[in-house]
């Protein structure tokens, strides 16, 4: 079931364009997941059980040691990631 209203559609608004929006994928990504958990806490957008699949994929493919640099994997991972996260975004 998703959240319907105002609220929700600017959520799911800002989210696609946060995906969409020119910049490294992993840049994009982490402001993608800021947004939607904030959707999240506000309850402007409910948590689904893929959304939170989806999202712990992308977390882990985001994580690096302190001073490491992301690579090409993690860009690549974090795009296949964020489009699914852009089909679910209608059921949340």
């Amino acid at each position: 079931m998703s959240t319907d209203g105002a609220a929700a559609a600017l959520a799911r608004s800002e989210v696609r364009d946060l995906i969409a929006a020119k910049g490294h994928a992993v840049d994009n990504a982490r402001a993608a997941v800021a947004r939607l958990e904030a959707a999240f806490a506000d309850g402007s957008l409910e948590r689904t059980a893929a959304m939170g699949q989806f999202l712990a994929d992308l977390m882990q493919a985001l994580e690096q040691e302190e001073g490491e640099k992301i690579g090409g994997k993690s860009a690549e991972a974090a795009r296949f990631i964020l489009r699914a996260v852009d089909r679910e975004l209608d059921r949340a």
